[in-house]
């Protein structure tokens, strides 16, 4: 592999699989899906700001006309002081396999065939395309399709694990984002965040 797609949202779990990659000498173009939620621009900023020095500008696709009208609190912010926000509120449908087929045709575009993500085996999202039977099933899923071949190196990992490894590499964990329901601040109430707090916990670094 000379060079590989990383699905990038300027969250945890995906750059430490920029920094793993860009540490194990691998070429990284880290890509990023605007798809209309109201975290866009801070995301965008994380992505451009965490990455390791040396490694590809991070490309900017924007596929959010696809979601629009919907009333995901992905999407339409809450206001978390009068409305309560849950798994269901939080909902978007064929999200993640709509990300890793635009990956794989911008992969095969670019004449790349691997491509990265950084989701774990993590359950508390109503996605089935995000549970451990879909991420476990990529591989059968693109055999037939295509050249491009999907990873989910820590897809048997824990948030804790992540955490780990994180420190280990030397990512900057607190400049990541991976608030669900607020634009410029963690809420830490949402599912993500509460996820992160407990793995930083966990790590014995919160």
């Amino acid at each position: 592999m000379n060079r590989v797609i990383v699905m990038a949202s300027g969250g945890l779990d995906s750059t430490t699989v920029c920094y793993g990659l860009h540490f194990d000498g691998i070429a990284v173009q880290p890509i990023f899906f605007d798809y209309g939620q109201h975290c866009a621009e801070t995301e965008w900023q994380k992505v451009s700001s965490v990455l390791p020095d040396g490694m590809d500008e991070p490309e900017r696709i924007d596929i959010s006309d696809i979601f629009k009208g919907s009333n995901s609190r992905m999407i339409l912010e809450p206001d978390l002081w009068k409305e309560p926000v849950g798994d269901n509120d939080l909902y978007i449908p064929y999200r993640t396999l709509l990300f890793y087929s635009v990956a794989a045709a911008r992969a095969q575009t670019l004449g790349i065939t691997d491509v990265y993500s950084g989701f774990i085996n993590s359950n508390h999202v109503k996605e089935v395309d995000c549970g451990a039977e879909f991420l476990n099933g990529l591989e059968e899923l693109s055999e037939g399709v295509g050249s491009v071949r999907f990873h989910v190196p820590l897809r048997h990992n824990t948030k804790a694990d992540v955490v780990k490894q994180a420190i280990r590499l030397g990512v900057p964990i607190g400049l990541t984002f991976s608030c669900q329901a607020q634009s410029s601040f963690p809420c830490g109430a949402c599912p993500n965040c509460v996820e992160r707090l407990n793995a930083l916990e966990e790590a014995g670094i919160a």
